[in-house]
């Protein structure tokens, strides 16, 4: 069954002065390995997140855009961390692509056993937590914490059954892996962090689920 996939990131000695700092230092090792070196968009919560946000902003990043600041990392965050307040999370969206398995052409004889893969945009929201935002959620969540939404692409279970799997699934779901371990290791080695922890919703260890998946496809 899909799960919710999560980095949380803790620094050693955290102000909260510096949360916009660290913020800019985890997106751009996002847009390191993503090649993705804009903003998407940027909302603030306060309090927690079942309330509105209090500011949002979508960027349009295409041809349209081009001569646009605003969507560049540093001013993105600048403008969204304006007005600092202990009690708000701040999130970021950017992009990357993963591989996806697509059905075959319908009208193929041999349909059920063709699948196509694509490298398709998802999206990852990177989060910034005040003090006192959600009760001090920070204390599990992380400082920061990273959504990478559904484990789908790492781990496939709900999308293709073990018997299509085949030498091409092995190296797409394997290049989704090395992104994501690409993007968790240039943290640690880049952002001045004290510990970090990628977990999944459900508490089902991510490693464990890796592996089975590797073993399945081996």
């Amino acid at each position: 069954m899909a799960d919710q996939l999560y980095l949380s990131l803790w620094f050693p000695n955290f102000r909260f002065e510096a949360l916009p700092a660290a913020l800019i230092s985890v997106l751009r090792q996002f847009a390191i390995i993503s090649g993705e070196k804009r903003v998407a968009a940027a909302s603030v919560y306060p309090i927690n997140f079942t309330e509105p946000a209090t500011y949002q902003r979508i960027y349009v990043n295409d041809e349209r855009a081009q001569d646009s600041e605003a969507s560049i990392i540093e001013n993105a965050v600048a403008e969204a961390t304006e007005q600092l307040h202990d009690d708000m999370a701040y999130e970021f969206e950017m992009k990357w692509k993963l591989w996806t398995p697509e059905s075959g052409d319908p009208g193929a004889a041999e349909a059920a056993l063709d699948t196509l893969w694509k490298l398709q945009p998802s999206t990852v929201r990177i989060i910034g937590f005040g003090p006192g935002f959600d009760e001090a959620s920070f204390e599990q969540n992380g400082h920061i914490r990273i959504d990478f939404g559904l484990d789908t692409p790492w781990i496939m279970d709900d999308t293709i059954e073990d018997t299509e799997l085949d030498e091409l699934a092995q190296k797409r779901i394997q290049q989704n892996i090395e992104m994501l371990l690409a993007f968790t290791l240039s943290v640690e080695k880049h952002c001045g962090i004290s510990s970090r922890l990628l977990w999944t919703e459900s508490g089902e260890p991510l490693a464990e689920k890796l592996i089975a998946r590797l073993q399945r496809l081996n």
